[in-house]
């Protein structure tokens, strides 16, 4: 071989030779994570303890066979098994029930990001276990509320026979844009569903009715795209918050594509035969002990909550932390919800709050602001109002202009000023100073 070929991988089957009997395939080299570049603004992975369980050893045995992000395959992993679990795991909060139903979206880059091939190592497992559910209880296309409803609508005797659904959604944002047309009825019948009531829409024909509906959702979107199709009303009215925010990207190189050790998953996927059948019986999950003085001690920086667009895409803590500490804790097979489960499901969700800050940063919602905001900090020194107008080429009117501002100073992102002139002074904006301690 020569000294420039040295190194390289081969493209094609090597010709056979004496030494090297064309049945015997090239040993493929061990190919070593990529390097996840150093202040890129990317979050932090998340902490060890967010692989509990089966889950996590299910991952540990997935993952390295794969391009995708382990947490990409752990959050759909954990969405599915919560959604094959169905409605008889619960845990109640006073009169509030949560199941093990979730709603979760992937955001990455288009194409590298590997959400689509993290789906398919996930769907492989689910399908394992439960061909039948694949087959017939995971559906695309969402575009009304109707829709959703007639997949798990109640029959003649009562609810379905099955009620359970995984939406997956390789391009959510046609699904977020179809929510935002005009009487669209997609974004209240999935608030309900995340939140286990029944889902029904009132109209004149065909008045389906859904009153023990299992929907879980998991998209995959841009983060782009994701802040575009996201109307401020939708942040405002709860809906963004029933999903885990989870920002994910590929992390390493497997140009021949990669298979997980079978001897290792079988027994694996034997447990998770065992755990999904014995949760087939309704039953209730509580704290144990030891859980119990966790929560007590997490509950309040927990549910403390946030200002401004980050609080309202973040507004559902608690609520998240419980579901995914109950799938975890139904997936091994116990019987209460543990620490280890708790701590699993409080790391992931610290994730899903930096995914968040990171998607979202410091845009407050609105687009007009978030412009405007966008224009001060790119201007050399104060922006006039007249130059605000000109970023909208004069097509927004005074009172728009105005709220918006008014939307910026009550987030404390930017003040008022004025330059003295000849006539009257020039009003002026500037991002807002950092008090002098």
């Amino acid at each position: 071989m020569s000294g420039s070929s040295q190194g390289k991988l081969a493209l094609v089957e090597p010709q056979a030779t004496a030494d090297a009997p064309a049945s015997t395939p090239p040993k493929r080299p061990a190919l070593p994570p990529i390097v996840r570049p150093d202040n890129d603004g990317w979050p932090a992975p998340p902490a060890d303890a967010a692989f509990a369980g089966l889950a996590g050893e299910i991952v540990g045995v997935l993952a390295p066979s794969s391009e995708a992000d382990p947490t990409a395959i752990l959050v759909q992993l954990l969405v599915s098994a919560g959604s094959v679990l169905g409605r008889h795991p619960h845990y109640r909060v006073g009169a509030a029930r949560h199941g093990t139903n979730e709603f979760a979206i992937l955001v990455g880059p288009s194409g590298s990001g590997r959400k689509g091939s993290s789906w398919d190592t996930v769907e492989a497992v689910v399908a394992d276990v439960d061909e039948a559910f694949v087959t017939h209880r995971v559906v695309a296309g969402l575009s009304s509320g109707e829709g959703l409803i007639w997949h798990v609508r109640d029959g003649q005797h009562g609810p379905a026979a099955d009620p359970r659904l995984l939406v997956v959604e390789p391009e959510l944002a046609s699904v977020l844009k179809a929510s935002a047309r005009e009487a669209n009825t997609l974004s209240p019948v999935l608030r309900n569903a995340w939140d286990g009531r029944v889902l029904q829409v009132i109209t004149k024909h065909d008045p389906a009715r859904a009153s023990g509906a299992h929907v879980s959702i998991i998209g995959h979107i841009t983060a782009d795209e994701l802040v575009r199709h996201v109307p401020g009303l939708e942040m405002a009215n709860g809906f963004i918050n029933r999903f885990l925010i989870i920002a994910v990207r590929r992390v390493r190189l497997l140009p021949e594509g990669g298979e997980p050790e079978p001897a290792a998953l079988a027994p694996l996927l034997g447990r998770l035969r065992a755990a999904l059948a014995h949760a087939r019986s309704p039953r209730a999950l509580r704290l144990d002990d030891q859980a119990r003085t966790l929560w007590w001690d997490t509950y309040g920086p927990l549910s403390a909550g946030r200002p401004g667009l980050l609080g309202a895409v973040l507004g559902r803590p608690e609520a998240h932390v419980v579901r995914l500490a109950l799938i975890h804790a139904a997936l091994d097979h116990a019987d209460a919800i543990g620490v280890t489960h708790l701590r699993a499901a409080l790391a992931l969700w610290d994730y899903a709050t930096r995914s968040a800050a990171f998607v979202f940063g410091e845009r407050v919602g609105e687009r007009v602001a978030d412009e405007i905001w966008r224009a001060i900090c790119d201007h050399d020194g104060p922006i006039t109002r007249s130059q605000i107008r000109d970023l909208f080429e004069r097509n927004k009117t005074k009172a728009e202009i105005d709220a918006a501002l008014d939307t910026l100073v009550a987030a404390g992102r930017i003040e008022r000023g004025t330059l003295p002139g000849r006539g009257r002074p020039t009003e002026v904006w500037s991002p807002r100073r950092s008090p002098q301690h």
